[in-house]
């Protein structure tokens, strides 16, 4: 810049000396015309003369103007249309530098400022890209307020939890929004308070674990707060689940174990000499330790399913000899109700899956069938197939289940009629451990039912193991 400075200093400079030495001549001889009273012809070719040299002084001017401009300012004004680009957010627009010629260090520092916002804007979009893929990735519904206490950043999982638009959110108070009053009373104690507040609410059949905390600046300024829902809705079903499972265990083992006690002390006490009292004690103890022994190994059975690295023993076989061989365990049962089976199964069904576990399911599916099954009724078995999976149904024309009681049906201990259940000698672990097998197989099973019509069990096998 000092170069160019020096220069246009220099060039001004010998604009100014050819003027002046015009001017001088000119002057020269208008004096020495009026010093000399020369004649009027003469005069007048001395003002010829002297016009031309100002003619001519003027044109050499003009032309030493125009070649200072095209060689100083016409680089400036490239400069200068670059540098309003830049200014207007236009960070691709370059100065031609061959168009500057010597003087292109403006050109070049300009070009240079230019990339550096160029590469400091790409990195702006892109964090401001990975922070808006993080906030709508993270899982958890995110809401923040600025200040002045509007809404100025939600997450998609928030407006699909709490059913809203983004425009109805973006720019309103909380108590504009409409929100879970458990929320709405966290994020007034967090303005108020400016301190980290956390609590569990729950809104219709959700639960959630609410996260309120101010966002304070680098400087210790105060930015607004900041609201992060998670659904516990899972975890607090699991907890139920859990209470309800060591409330039911606790009550199926005290049940055998308070009879077998009981028993056991009405002999001590002197009943052992009465032969048949004894005998019938005796029958009704060694039933409750059988009962105790049979739930005992369903919940040993249900925990090594659960178990990490629980794995079966795939092979291939076919359908029609799983469900004949559940069909000869449970044959006594059939017998003593007087029941019917028919079994609609092709011969050629196969599937890749662990005999064993899938002889255990079908007696655990037609065993059930018996038990809420009045006499002389009848269980079908059909089986199919399409592409991909196997398809099994065991119906029977038992008491049937209300629609209400479906979902809960291969819960552990879960009983539609308990006292029935009891008698029939079920341990309430049967379905549940029916799901477990079938889902390691990679599998569904499904129930439909309808009271005092029956019950259709159906599973759902892939040919194919994973």
């Amino acid at each position: 810049m000092k170069g160019l400075y020096s220069r246009l200093f220099i060039a001004f400079a010998v604009i100014f000396l050819i003027l002046l030495t015009g001017l001088g001549i000119v002057l020269g001889q208008f004096f020495y015309l009026i010093d000399h009273a020369v004649t009027l012809q003469v005069q007048q070719k001395y003002w010829i003369f002297l016009i031309v040299i100002l003619l001519i002084t003027y044109f050499l001017s003009l032309v030493l103007c125009a070649r200072i401009l095209r060689q100083y300012a016409k680089p400036t004004d490239l400069v200068t249309k670059t540098a309003e680009k830049i200014a207007r957010g236009d960070y691709l627009a370059r100065t031609p530098i061959e168009e500057l010629g010597n003087h292109n260090e403006l050109g070049i520092a300009v070009n240079q400022i230019a990339r550096n916002l160029q590469e400091t804007s790409i990195l702006r979009a892109m964090e401001k890209e990975r922070l808006k893929t993080l906030i709508e990735s993270m899982g958890n519904g995110l809401l923040m307020f600025g200040r002045e206490g509007s809404v100025n950043l939600s997450n998609g999982v928030f407006e699909k939890t709490f059913g809203y638009k983004r425009d109805e959110l973006i720019g309103k108070t909380f108590m504009e929004i409409g929100l879970p009053q458990g929320i709405e009373n966290l994020i007034e104690d967090v303005f108020l308070t400016e301190q980290v507040h956390e609590k569990q609410i729950r809104s219709g059949e959700y639960h959630f674990n609410v996260y309120g905390a101010p966002v304070i600046g680098r400087h210790g300024n105060w930015l607004g707060i900041i609201v992060v829902t998670h659904d516990i809705t899972k975890l607090v079903r699991l907890e139920e689940i859990r209470k309800d499972f060591v409330a039911n265990v606790s009550h199926e083992l005290r049940t055998p174990i308070t009879s077998i006690k009981g028993f056991t002390e009405t002999l001590m006490d002197g009943a052992i000499n009465d032969s048949a009292a004894s005998t019938e004690f005796l029958g009704i103890i060694k039933k409750e330790s059988d009962r105790l022994h049979l739930l005992i190994d369903d919940l040993l059975e249900l925990s090594g399913i659960e178990r990490e690295g629980f794995q079966l023993q795939y092979q291939e076989v076919l359908i029609s000899d799983i469900v004949e061989s559940a069909l000869k365990i449970v044959f006594g049962l059939l017998e003593r109700k007087n029941m019917n089976t028919i079994i609609n199964i092709p011969s050629d069904i196969v599937v890749e899956a662990d005999s064993d576990r899938l002889i255990q399911v079908m007696v655990n599916l037609l065993t059930n069938a018996i038990n809420y099954s009045k006499e002389n009724t009848t269980i079908t078995v059909n089986a199919f197939e399409t592409t991909s999976e196997a398809i099994i149904e065991v119906k029977d024309e038992g008491i049937g289940i209300d629609r209400t009681e479906l979902p809960r049906l291969f819960e552990r201990f879960y009983r539609v009629d308990r006292a029935r259940s009891r008698d029939s000698g079920g341990t309430g672990l049967g379905l549940a451990i029916v799901k477990h097998l079938i889902e390691a197989h990679r599998g569904k099973v499904t129930v439909d039912s309808k009271v005092g019509v029956g019950t259709t069990f159906t599973i759902y096998l892939p040919k194919k193991s994973a």
